[in-house]
């Protein structure tokens, strides 16, 4: 599909097939979101995919309850490493780090639409609660719950260019 079908075929569903997705593809997404773009080529960001359905339960949980985490059959989450990107930049480095892990997860969405499958992007969560299940102090970004859909999608209205586009 070319990259404007991608784009235009990129829609949220929060409702999966109880079908697994396999290594190869899980691989070729983690290839996609590697080839994001970060500030000073820092990539300060993790990902931690998920499968275990005990983790997968206490990720919905952490994130008020948003039963698409616990229906996907894999979770990617995205964790900035602000501390890494700091020590380049200092104190703006925590943006930066935040900017870094919000590309890759784009990349991940864009390369899972690519591939057939889709996904939801999840950051209304505990940050702590997620931190805990994830045994990690990076900074929890986005849960990416992925899968086959299980639902049509909807297509939700876009702003015309000239509400948010200006020219100086």
């Amino acid at each position: 599909m070319d990259f404007s079908e991608v784009l235009s075929k990129r829609h949220s569903i929060r409702k999966f097939k109880d079908k697994p997705v396999n290594d190869k593809t899980i691989n070729e997404i983690l290839l996609n979101l590697r080839t994001a773009p970060s500030a000073g080529n820092l990539q300060s960001y993790e990902v931690v995919i998920i499968t275990d359905k005990t983790k997968k339960e206490a990720l919905r949980l952490a994130s008020h309850d948003q039963t698409c985490i616990s229906l996907a059959p894999v979770i990617i989450a995205f964790l900035a490493d602000v501390n890494k990107s700091k020590n380049k930049y200092a104190e703006r480095g925590e943006l930066y780090s935040v900017q870094d892990a919000t590309i890759a997860c784009t990349y991940a969405q864009l390369a899972v639409t690519n591939l057939g499958l889709t996904s939801v992007w999840v950051g209304a969560f505990n940050e702590d609660k997620v931190k805990l299940v994830l045994k990690t102090s990076l900074k929890p970004i986005a849960l990416l719950p992925i899968g086959y859909p299980d639902e049509k999608s909807i297509i939700t209205p876009r702003r015309d260019l000239n509400e948010f586009v200006s020219y100086e």
